[in-house]
């Protein structure tokens, strides 16, 4: 209901990972605390040259004006262009329904990607824990709506508080219609 769509994206020249469980679980099932501690693998594992990672964020205004589905297309193309990877000889795994910019020949979309391929996982992990973190931080620039408790998502309180303080620069007006 509020904040940034957040995308994540991991690139790996390494078959398979070190330290990796052969079922990863997504992000969601992970609480703040496993994401965290998964969050710091994956950056160290950065720093090892193991892997890289991105996150993109698209703003609350943007995906009001395009829609969340281009938004999504958009934080895709916006990642992968942050990796600076080649195309043609990169293979791309997305989650559900996603699609990669149709340079990116070789791309395969799993259903419950994010449980069934490490990659993804590791990707779903860097995207909540930055846009929770990014929450975090913008409840001191808005402490009525407890971003820091719910981080923008459609909790009872935030529904509450949006009632009896209307939107503020971070709610997705198409999301919060019929507040």
């Amino acid at each position: 209901m509020a904040g940034p769509l957040a995308v994540g994206v991991v690139c790996s020249q390494e078959k398979p990972l070190p330290h990796l469980p052969k079922k990863l679980k997504d992000s969601k099932q992970l609480s703040a605390v496993e994401r965290e501690a998964w969050f710091l693998k994956i950056k160290a594992w950065q720093k090892k040259g193991i892997l890289n990672y991105k996150v993109a964020l698209v703003s609350a205004g943007i995906i009001d004006r395009v829609g969340i589905v281009q938004a999504i297309k958009y934080g895709i193309y916006r990642g992968i262009k942050r990796l600076q990877i080649f195309p043609p000889s990169t293979s791309v795994f997305l989650d559900g329904g996603l699609k990669a910019p149709s340079v990116f020949l070789n791309q395969k979309t799993i259903i419950r990607g994010d449980e069934k391929v490490p990659l993804i996982a590791l990707a779903s992990i860097a995207a909540k824990v930055t846009r929770d973190r990014k929450m975090t931080r913008l409840h001191f620039q808005f402490p009525k709506y407890g971003f820091d408790i719910h981080k923008g998502y459609g909790t009872l309180f935030h529904r509450k508080a949006i009632r009896l303080h209307g939107p503020c620069a971070l709610h997705r007006r198409t999301f919060i219609r019929t507040l």
